[in-house]
């Protein structure tokens, strides 16, 4: 959804046509990267509160306790029965649990089943097999389970078919959750299919209703696999496709693995964020291709020493930082790194954006080695965020510093400036440094420079466009540091 600026910002005006170019995704042809961590005046801040909206799953039930381990046998069959055992442990293939795979059937009972087995054995693995297409309802896998647990998609598994088929008991906001988790592998060959579309169709969500305005209504959408309050997660190799609204979500989270995904949903589809992260730390999201209707990874308060590194994005919102300090709310966002990154075909491409009237800080973020192709708003800072007209000015705000953009390249769309700086009235922006950003127009010639509002820097090269609004230095007064809360 397109955002409204603050007056003082203004809009950008073109006069000319801009040419739509449609490049396919190239997957990355690279193994895994591993790289130190960037850390930049890491700081400790307090937990922040949990979105009220957001709907938490039960308290668990206690694990299963460990049953009689059985003799071991030779299983004919390569998926054997329940509890057998393999050379990694206990494998839990739910069709063994009654799961039919015909892409109609109601599997749900067979995976809870199967799910409830593993979860009191150590080092168990549930398997939903290849050659399978199983239906699955809107489920909670709780623990705690046994150490090691794996959940193995080498099949397809696929949610109802749109808000029509959705069980009127189920949750419309949440479809897979992994809930009070503690070294939990989600991985395989498979596919996660949403069937998102029946969703994005709806008359509530942007631009749908007649005449292409948006209709009044309940418009809740399920996130297709949500992790909450679990730690030590991987989450490898999978492929995610066609969410009603975000594809991953990872809520209180802590020490998160993710590698070689493929996320995609079509371009025009709403509110469908690739990978979104928030009250979360210590987080690799590495080799991964994602396309998709809204942010590539979003980034959201609570968030701290996070690595992205050699992800390709396109088409999307491509990687954002927010939206931070909605409602007046404290928002905590530090040590975030984006290296080796591709992004391309996007409505924008390294964003941090925050409502007036928040408190909090984004501070320690480094963007490296980044290329840009035919991308709108290419760097952008937006301390003016805002949904509606109705937005006003005010005083405080999330204090922006310590943000750095070294070796940023490729061409933008020139429907609007590459380079956009809209800091806070009172809490300037601070620290920003632009080292070998090299942006050119991808068709046309640029009408309007790029913009900065109260944003202070160093250029430690030539920048192209030649960025002349940064300020040098610091501004002769900031406000107290405490009532960053950070």
């Amino acid at each position: 959804m397109k955002a409204t600026g603050n007056a003082k910002v203004g809009r950008i005006r073109t006069t000319f046509a801009v040419s739509v170019v449609v490049v396919i995704p190239i997957f990355l042809n690279s193994g895994i990267v591993d790289g130190g961590r960037l850390h930049h005046h890491k700081k400790k801040s307090s937990s922040p509160t949990l979105p009220p909206e957001f709907e938490y799953p039960p308290s668990p039930s206690p694990a299963p306790s460990t049953p009689d381990a059985p003799a071991p046998t030779v299983p004919s069959d390569p998926y054997p029965g329940p509890g057998s055992s393999t050379s990694s442990g206990c494998l839990f293939d739910v069709t063994s649990y009654g799961a039919v795979g015909d892409g109609s059937t109601d599997d749900t009972a067979a995976f809870r089943d199967a799910w409830q087995a593993a979860c009191g054995v150590e080092s168990a693995t549930v398997l939903a097999p290849e050659g399978y297409n199983f239906l699955i309802k809107s489920t909670i896998f709780s623990g705690p389970c046994k150490p090691g647990l794996v959940f193995k998609v080498d099949g397809v598994i696929t949610a109802p078919n749109g808000p029509d088929c959705w069980p009127e008991k189920d949750s419309k906001r949440q479809w897979l959750v992994f809930y009070r988790l503690d070294g939990i592998t989600l991985t395989g060959t498979g596919t996660f299919e949403g069937n998102g579309e029946p969703w994005w169709d709806l008359p509530c969500k942007p631009h749908r209703g007649p005449g292409g305005k948006t209709l009044p209504g309940p418009c809740d959408s399920p996130t297709m696999i949500r992790f909450f309050m679990s730690s030590n997660i991987e989450v490898t190799d999978l492929r995610i496709q066609n969410s009603p609204q975000f594809h991953v979500k990872f809520d209180g989270c802590e020490g998160v693995s993710i590698r070689r995904l493929s996320i995609s949903s079509p371009k025009l589809s709403p509110n469908t964020d690739g990978i979104h992260i928030e009250n979360t730390k210590s987080v690799a999201i590495h080799d991964s291709v994602i396309a998709n209707g809204d942010d590539c990874i979003s980034i959201g308060p609570g968030c701290s020493d996070v690595d992205i590194n050699a992800v390709t994005c396109g088409p999307s919102h491509g990687i954002g930082i927010g939206s931070l300090g909605v409602h007046n709310s404290q928002a905590c966002v530090s040590n975030i790194t984006v290296r080796n990154a591709v992004i391309r075909e996007s409505d924008n491409g390294l964003r941090i954006k925050t409502w007036q009237g928040g408190t909090g800080s984004v501070t320690g973020i480094m963007f490296s080695n980044i290329e840009m192709e035919n991308v709108m708003n290419c760097i952008i800072v937006d301390q003016y965020y805002c949904l509606t007209k109705a937005c006003l000015n005010q005083t405080s705000a999330v204090y922006v510093t310590d943000v750095s953009y070294r070796n940023i390249k490729g061409t933008y769309n020139v429907m609007s400036p590459p380079i956009h700086f809209a800091c806070s009235d009172t809490v300037p922006c601070t620290n920003i440094t632009m080292s070998e950003v090299e942006l050119l127009p991808h068709e046309g010639e640029l009408v309007d420079d790029p913009f900065c509002w109260n944003a202070y820097g160093t250029q430690e090269s030539l920048t192209i466009p030649p960025i002349d609004c940064l300020r040098e230095g610091m501004p002769e007064m900031l406000a107290e540091s405490s009532a960053y809360g950070c």
